[in-house]
């Protein structure tokens, strides 16, 4: 699988940014998806995940704020950021997993698109 992320840029604390991420397959046959953050010298840390019968997570520190959702006909997911406050600034990871018959997880990663919020 191929991941395709878009969006990211500089926004003031408080402003809103969409973050969008396309699959090369139909993301119906994907388990999994989401996005990841990644602060320097800090591990990257699951923010919002998203499954095609649309069960949702999120990290505690954005539940409230940040929306992942899905369009099916555009394989695509997307991640929409409220409320951004200066400690979400990061480089945000698009991930899928699919998951073997044999039931092993399979994770693939897009390119990280940076995202600064300036306080």
């Amino acid at each position: 699988v191929q991941l395709q992320a878009s969006g990211g840029g500089l926004v003031q604390a408080g402003g809103s940014m969409r973050l969008s991420c396309a699959a090369s397959r139909s993301i119906n046959t994907i388990n999994i998806m989401g996005w990841y953050r990644e602060e320097p010298g800090k591990e990257r840390e699951l923010v919002a995940s998203i499954c095609p019968g649309g069960v949702i997570e999120y990290s505690k520190s954005v539940n409230g704020r940040f929306a992942v959702s899905r369009d099916s006909a555009k394989n695509t997911i997307y991640l929409q950021m409220d409320n951004l406050k200066p400690e979400d600034t990061a480089d945000y990871y698009c991930y899928a997993k699919l998951v073997s018959r044999m039931g092993n997880p399979i994770n693939f990663w897009g390119r990280g698109t940076q995202v600064t919020v300036s306080s």
